[in-house]
């Protein structure tokens, strides 16, 4: 009997794994905010991450103008973190970092990027590759964020992000130039 309650369990496991449902942790978001939250915890994470990578990226970069763009990006940056620690403040949240997977992932091939290309024109063509594709990703998150802070009412924070989306796109739309340029 023991044995056949282990098997209808292993059973109701392997339809439960077969389904690709994918368990929730104990300390799952339960509500609307607490994804908001956990997701802007996400990208503070990415843009403090990016205060780091940007140099790199400065360093590595041959063209004038990339590197002046990305020096003014890097700017850009620190004020954007800035205003998440004001989205923070206006949720009565501490600012507070999650690491971001998928920066940590855009921010390592970016590296590998330039580690597998010569200096000069063909590794400053994989940085702006590397930083559209961050661009990207922070522009899907901060629409998704200003939506979800929209839909909690929260006015100020939507008002913050809504910055950010706005550099980030801006900023995107100078690399396409860049990139069509080469």
């Amino acid at each position: 009997m023991t044995n056949s309650k282990s098997s209808a369990e292993h059973t109701d496991t392997m339809q439960h794994s077969k389904t690709g449902t994918i368990k929730a942790k104990s300390d799952a978001a339960h509500s609307l905010r607490d994804l908001f939250v956990d997701e802007l915890k996400d990208i503070y994470w990415a843009e403090n991450a990016l205060t780091k990578a940007i140099p790199k990226m400065i360093a590595n970069a041959s063209n004038p103008e990339i590197i002046k763009g990305f020096e003014k990006h890097l700017a850009e940056t620190q004020n954007q973190v800035k205003r998440l620690e004001d989205v923070f403040s206006s949720l009565g949240e501490k600012a507070e970092a999650k690491k971001c997977e998928a920066m940590a992932g855009i921010t390592k091939e970016a590296e590998e990027i330039m580690s597998e290309t010569e200096m000069g024109d063909v590794r400053d063509a994989g940085i702006l590759s590397a930083a559209r594709k961050v661009e990207h990703y922070e522009i899907a998150t901060y629409g998704t964020l200003i939506a979800f802070a929209n839909k909690l009412g929260e006015k100020t924070a939507a008002k913050l992000l809504q910055s950010n989306l706005d550099e980030e796109t801006a900023t995107d739309s100078k690399l396409y130039a860049m990139c069509q340029a080469m």
